[in-house]
């Protein structure tokens, strides 16, 4: 494989050095390092001792660029902040780890007697995928190294993965976006789980210059001699490479919609973000500052918690794991992008779970206050027998509302008295038969609490009028309670009993508030409203309507 050698702050030492409080600023393999000056030096004599144990050593700046990699590697792992200053203790730590160049002999001798102690300082192995011994992406090979079984294994897993489950493909070429590709030396050994020092660097170059060698000396021989053979394995090697090209193109898609996703992830966390932060931190101020409407969030809320704390909670909720979507999709569009470290992430999860135990709490507590429903039933007497004729009509009152319409909404209205209460419109409208000879209204108030005597409470709290008069009946249609009830579903039921051969004439205004339904057994039907209608046992039968005898 051909290799690019990196060129770092020790390739070329300059003359001036920029120092500031006795700091030098390096340059190592592409990565900026702060370092002091009794460190530096000592660095810089490490790298010239190595770099002159390799003098006229094939692949030398391969060599000596991988090392560099290998110790900024090392310095990075060291490094809390970017404003840390590499000192003598860090130096001597990486100079441990690497090896010193006279404690062993750089020639060709090195490779036929490897170190006695070199598998006992064995490093665990990283999954990488290995395009030196690749068919494909090189991701057999490298879960191979991983796992120590032979590559074949796992692609005969391959195989019938495909003609099995046929999930194969996919999960293959998931693993090889996944699976990054050990280019350098440092993480060709990192995944053959061999330390990474200067003897096994230097052995792993050397070995892959002699590969090179070998496999264009056996290709020459091969064309020369006529032995197809050889000549087949080089062929070999030449479709791997083909398939390595197609593979790389396969990739390079995969990559593209890789990008578009995290491209998809970064606007729509963005746009999450903004859209809670404005909302959230608008209704905060709000309630802060009491502007208007905050009221009803007042009359819904039964924690206690000021609502502006319940935004910053639902903010905090909402918020950390969309700036960790946020983060992976720029992590996504670019590796560049770093990531929290690990404090920051555990002190973030841990935030996160004590808001979401808190939001858990209130919300049990605030279901609890809808946990039991009550109602409280007044009951009376209609003066309507069988030969007389009752007028049904709802009543509105303009001062709290222009429209005279049943729903289930509430609003916050002051009433004669300047006194701020709950105004609403759930009123519901149920006209029946009876055998009785007089008839009957019965009112019944619903509310719900957390408890029987608190959900009894607030029903007994509705303020529901009617009124008889001149054989019309005058229903309301809304009730009043105060604020301190708050809202807890309130509604009214009206049952109107009239006896069988009465004379029913309901206005056009009640047509929203009976809302036949067999549920009910309300035997009105909408669309006899302004007509006069006979009462029947469970029906009606419309008395001045086109079509005659109109039964139920």
């Amino acid at each position: 494989m051909e290799r690019t050698p990196q060129r770092s702050h020790f390739s070329n030492p300059p003359k001036n050095h920029k120092k500031m409080n006795k700091t030098v600023s390096i340059n190592l393999a592409g990565i900026f390092f702060h370092i002091d000056e009794n460190a530096y030096q000592k660095l810089q004599n490490y790298f010239e001792a190595i770099k002159a144990s390799l003098q006229n050593t094939q692949g030398e700046s391969e060599i000596i660029a991988d090392i560099e990699g290998r110790v900024a590697e090392l310095f990075s792992e060291r490094i809390k902040t970017s404003q840390q200053v590499i000192s003598n203790k860090e130096v001597d730590e990486i100079v441990v780890i690497m090896g010193q160049p006279e404690d062993y002999k750089i020639d060709e001798e090195i490779f036929e007697e490897a170190p006695k102690n070199e598998n006992s300082d064995s490093q665990k192995r990283r999954l990488f995928r290995d395009r030196d011994s690749s068919y494909i992406g090189g991701v057999s090979s490298g879960l191979g190294y991983y796992f120590g079984i032979d590559p074949l294994i796992i692609r005969l897993i391959w195989v019938l993965l495909i003609f099995g489950a046929g999930s194969g493909p996919l999960l293959y070429v998931i693993l090889w976006i996944l699976i990054p590709a050990a280019n350098t030396t440092a993480e060709k050994l990192s995944m053959m789980g061999k330390p990474i020092n200067i003897t096994n660097i230097e052995k792993k170059v050397k070995e892959e210059f002699g590969n090179v060698k070998e496999s264009l000396e056996r290709v020459k021989d091969s064309v020369n001699s006529g032995r197809l053979n050889d000549l087949g394995k080089n062929i070999q090697s030449t479709s791997r490479s083909f398939f390595e090209t197609i593979g790389d193109l396969i990739l390079l898609f995969f990559k593209v919609i890789f990008k578009a996703i995290g491209m998809f992830f970064i606007v729509l966390s963005i746009v999450i973000l903004i859209g809670f932060f404005i909302g959230l931190l608008t209704v905060g101020i709000a309630d802060i500052v009491h502007f208007p409407g905050m009221d009803f969030a007042e009359l819904v809320n039964s924690t206690g918690l000021p609502i502006w704390l319940v935004s910053i909670l639902a903010l905090l909720i909402a918020g950390i794991p969309i700036v960790f979507l946020l983060l992976l999709g720029l992590r996504m569009v670019s590796k560049r992008i770093p990531l929290f470290n690990r404090y920051t992430k555990f002190s973030l999860l841990g935030v996160w779970l004590i808001v979401l135990v808190l939001l858990i709490t209130f919300s049990l507590k605030q279901a609890a206050d809808y946990r039991t429903d009550a109602s409280v039933t007044e009951q009376a007497e209609l003066p309507i027998t069988k030969t007389d004729t009752m007028y049904l009509e709802m009543r509105g009152n303009p001062l709290y509302s222009k429209y005279l319409h049943r729903n289930s909404n509430l609003k916050i209205i002051y009433d004669a008295q300047d006194t701020k209460r709950i105004y609403g419109s759930n009123v519901r409208l149920i006209v029946q038969s009876t055998k009785d000879s007089i008839g009957s209204i019965s009112v019944e108030k619903k509310a719900s609490g957390s408890d029987y005597l608190n959900a009894k409470n607030r029903a007994k709290e509705l303020d529901y009028r009617y009124e008889f008069k001149n054989n019309t009946l005058y229903l309301d249609g809304f009730f009043l309670t105060d604020l301190e009830q708050k809202y807890r579903g309130q509604n009214v039921e009206v049952i109107i009993q009239l006896p069988i051969g009465s004379i029913l004439f309901p206005d056009e205004n009640t047509y929203s508030y009976h809302r036949n339904t067999s549920g009910y057994n309300d035997i009105l039907d909408n669309g006899n409203e302004d007509h006069y209608l006979k009462i029947e046992h469970k029906s009606m039968r419309c008395l001045d309507c086109p079509s005659l005898n109109k039964n139920n």
